[in-house]
């Protein structure tokens, strides 16, 4: 009993991290129909869903709230995106910050598309 509780464990934690390293791990396609996330930059934080702030580091882009490491590999990525031309074929307006302390959601019922 004390064997599967453990392999239990050791299972549960290494789908937990394998999630949560990846969770803002993103890769820019080239066609929309590659993406699963259409995304719009904005010159404005004001008409963004989303701050975005670009991380040097895959471990420095964690959780849900804006902290973005763009991936070499789609295969590496937790989504696929798509810059469009225009914030009206976007699914997600975004606008990139200067600091990681400003990255975060401006409109929270969008979160689940970055999930």
């Amino acid at each position: 009993m004390k064997k599967i509780s453990k392999l239990f464990l050791l299972i549960t934690s290494i789908i937990f991290l394998t999630q949560y390293v990846n969770a803002q791990q993103v890769f820019s396609c080239d066609s929309k129909y590659d993406a699963d996330v259409k995304v719009f930059v904005a010159d404005s934080k004001y008409d963004a869903d989303l701050c975005v702030y670009k991380c040097s580091s895959k471990y420095d882009a964690d959780g849900n709230e804006g902290l973005w490491f763009f991936a070499d590999s789609k295969y590496d990525a937790k989504k696929k995106i798509y810059f469009t031309d225009s914030k009206y074929d976007a699914d997600l307006i975004i606008y990139f910050v200067n600091s990681k302390y400003d990255a975060g959601w401006r409109t929270n019922s969008k979160k689940q598309l970055m999930y």
